[in-house]
């Protein structure tokens, strides 16, 4: 059963919050680039990516996550992963591949929305 992309926009806490669910890849991928410019650009710096639900990611999606990084650092905002241990049925498939990869420990890796918008919660380690 396939699932379709889909970005929906949310705020809690002050934070901006995509909740990203489906394939992050090569076709896919525009999307979430430009909905985080979007943010960034109406003035959201404080931005968490629940990616909880994506299921699949390849290099073009993880090159999206970097990006988006850059910018909003750039912007000197703030930018925070929702990778549960548990999500997306069988684990954060996202979290395996930034791990494999080497670049999970570039991100603000948070397992729920909770603890990524909760100003005294720590990241997970990486």
């Amino acid at each position: 059963m396939a699932v379709a992309f889909k970005v929906t926009c949310g705020e809690q806490g002050g934070w901006a919050v995509l909740r990203v669910s489906g394939e992050l890849d090569l076709v896919t991928s525009p999307v979430l680039r430009q909905r985080v410019h979007d943010e960034v650009a109406e003035g959201r710096h404080s931005l968490v990516l629940d990616l909880s639900e994506v299921f699949f990611c390849d290099s073009s999606g993880v090159g999206v996550l970097i990006a988006a990084r850059r910018l909003v650092r750039s912007c000197r905002g703030r930018l925070r992963l929702i990778l549960p241990a548990h999500g997306a049925v069988e684990g954060s498939h996202v979290n395996r591949v930034l791990g494999a990869l080497g670049v999970r420990r570039l991100f603000d890796v948070h397992p729920d929305l909770d603890s990524a918008t909760d100003e005294t919660s720590g990241p997970l380690s990486a």
